[in-house]
């Protein structure tokens, strides 16, 4: 999963570094990520895992590192299967 995301953050994440060189508990925003970039992470994390991000995980917590965005995902997986 990490290397998904890590894939769908450097299509879509316009981040100011590379995000091989980041670290799973890098703050993304730090980084260069923005909010609206956040949502194309977000849509492109729902197409590539097949799932819905519910209200309560849209938020900037959700978003702040490889690491969180991976354990939301993985819930959400675990909840769908």
């Amino acid at each position: 999963m990490d290397k998904q995301i890590r894939d769908i953050l450097t299509a879509h994440g316009k981040l100011a570094v590379d995000v091989a060189t980041l670290a799973a508990d890098d703050d993304l925003f730090a980084a260069g990520l923005t909010s609206h970039a956040s949502v194309n992470v977000m849509l492109a994390c729902e197409d590539e895992f097949d799932i819905e991000f519910p209200d309560e995980a849209l938020k900037k917590a959700t978003f702040a590192s490889i690491a969180s965005l991976a354990g939301v995902v993985s819930g959400l997986l675990d909840e769908a299967a």
